[in-house]
């Protein structure tokens, strides 16, 4: 993609010091010559540093006769002009430009004294002095600003329109042969955002699940006479461009809502891009749209990606957005950030003061109070063979509900959001008591892991099982317990027998 130079809104008035082939008569030195006799300079005030101006001249000063202060001059077009001149018209289809016989250029007396057209007319001139099968060749050796002032010295007398950010018709004459011009344009401007889906707050991080849809904000803060905007994004091979997911909506300075632009108006590219190195996709603005746009004016585009399988916990992935405008100029760059997070659980029961791992425990997980409708997920490749490792199924992928702790007790659930979770045990290994309650879990947005009320961060969440209560066996002393308890009932059954008998034999 070729990105020519940026032509800004046309932001002065047009500096026209005196109509081309007025006579005006005053008292005073006369002198005359041609056009070459002298030089002059343009100098650009409150330049941007990094920009690059140019400056092209459309009319050369063929002769000139000055008496004090006022003068006559004569005006041809510069080489390969003719054509501009002679064809481009006013909106009323009139020309900007009147060419005689002889080649001398006057303006229409209809547009003379009308600012607005020559501020369109220094529009077009600067878009046909960029398309190169015009062939139009440079006053002057471009300048990049390095401080806020750029200066064009020695330069022919003539009509030049100036191509900086804010692009400006002027003349030099030999009675004013230095003309200044001041910069009132600024650069253009990105915020970018993304979106966390438990708030819907948008701001500079987020985190999410694996699978889970990543929606991001690009703002750009449009300036006047904005031209070539391009939008660049570059996001980490985790996140996964959806590109039919670009939407674009344009809020005008001053006005509280904002409106979707025309699909028309901009494309979106993934393929086939310069710098494909560097980005994931682009989105190019026409220059119908771009012409349209006001200082601070805003342009709001929203996209999305998708969190990839292999996002490893705790790490930041990055989206990178900025904008080019103009000669190949750059913005600042704005940058997001989301992460994913994993949960380590630990099954065992108590041998003394000894932690000893139990097997074949069966867990849900899930994000309801109660342990409903629990969250899906698939095996993966274990990172340690005596270990579970799974992760959260994406949408429309076949998983499992239920995770069962192996002979290390332990397993891991990957990409997780930050969120609050509830670990419920469906069976108990045999012999062992079933949890009565889920187990509340906090995942922070650091990745921090605490369990129910308590605020002590833990690495992983240990599940405590205690076997049932064991009764006595047979033959052994609990059973002669049982005996002995039984012979003394009823040994006082016949006490109490033998004792009413007698009382009522008496």
């Amino acid at each position: 993609m070729k990105l020519i130079k940026k032509i800004a809104a046309i932001m002065l008035s047009v500096m026209m010091v005196l109509g081309m082939a007025s006579v005006v008569s005053a008292e005073g030195t006369t002198t005359s010559g041609a056009y070459n006799n002298t030089t002059g300079t343009i100098t650009i005030d409150n330049a941007i540093v990094g920009q690059t101006y140019t400056i092209y001249r459309i009319l050369k000063l063929e002769s000139f006769s000055v008496t004090g202060t006022t003068g006559n001059y004569a005006y041809k077009a510069e080489d390969n002009w003719g054509d501009f001149i002679k064809n481009t018209k006013t909106s009323d289809n009139e020309n900007y430009l009147v060419e005689d016989a002889s080649g001398y250029v006057t303006w229409n007396t209809k547009v003379n004294d009308n600012d607005t057209c020559k501020k369109e007319f220094a529009k077009k001139a600067l878009a046909y002095a960029k398309d190169t099968k015009n062939s139009i060749v440079v006053e002057h050796t471009p300048i990049k600003a390095e401080s806020n002032t750029v200066k064009f010295e020695g330069i022919s007398l003539g009509y030049y329109v100036v191509d900086s950010s804010a692009g400006t018709l002027c003349s030099l004459t030999t009675t004013n042969p230095t003309v200044t011009i001041q910069e009132k344009n600024g650069v253009p401007s990105v915020e970018k955002k993304v979106q966390e889906d438990s708030t819907s707050v948008w701001g500079d991080n987020n985190t999410a699940d694996i699978g889970q849809t990543v929606n991001f904000q690009t703002t750009i803060t449009a300036q006047s006479g904005a031209q070539n905007y391009v939008l660049h994004d570059k996001m980490d091979a985790e996140l996964t461009f959806g590109i039919n997911s670009v939407q674009v909506k344009l809020k005008k300075n001053g006005e509280e809502t904002d409106n979707e632009v025309e699909t028309s108006k901009y494309e979106v590219k993934n393929s086939g891009l310069e710098d494909s190195n560097l980005c994931t996709f682009h989105v190019e603005f026409k220059k119908e749209f771009c012409d349209t746009l006001k200082a601070d004016d805003k342009i709001i585009v929203t996209y999305s990606a998708t969190l990839d399988d292999d996002a490893v916990p705790k790490t930041e992935y990055k989206n990178e957005t900025w904008l080019k405008y103009g000669d190949n100029n750059e913005t600042n760059h704005g940058v997001t950030k989301t992460k994913t997070f994993e949960l380590p659980v630990f099954k065992y029961t108590k041998d003394g003061t000894d932690e000893k791992a139990l097997a074949g425990a069966t867990f849900t997980l899930s994000k309801n109070q109660n342990g409903t409708d629990p969250i899906n997920l698939v095996k993966t490749s274990a990172e340690n063979a005596a270990e579970g490792t799974y992760r959260v199924a994406r949408t429309g992928e076949t998983g499992v509900t239920t995770v069962t702790t192996p002979s290390s007790g332990k397993f891991t659930i990957k990409g997780l959001d930050a969120d609050t979770y509830y670990l419920t045990e469906t069976k108990q290994p045999d012999g062992y008591n079933k949890l009565s309650a889920p187990i509340k879990v906090v995942i922070a947005e650091n990745g921090n892991i605490t369990i129910g009320t308590d605020t002590t961060v833990v690495t992983e969440v240990k599940v405590l099982n205690n076997t049932g209560t064991i009764l006595p066996s047979t033959g052994g002393n609990g059973t002669s317990l049982i005996y002995f308890l039984g012979a003394v009932l009823a040994l006082v059954s016949g006490v109490v027998l033998i004792t009413k008998q007698r009382m009522k034999n008496n």
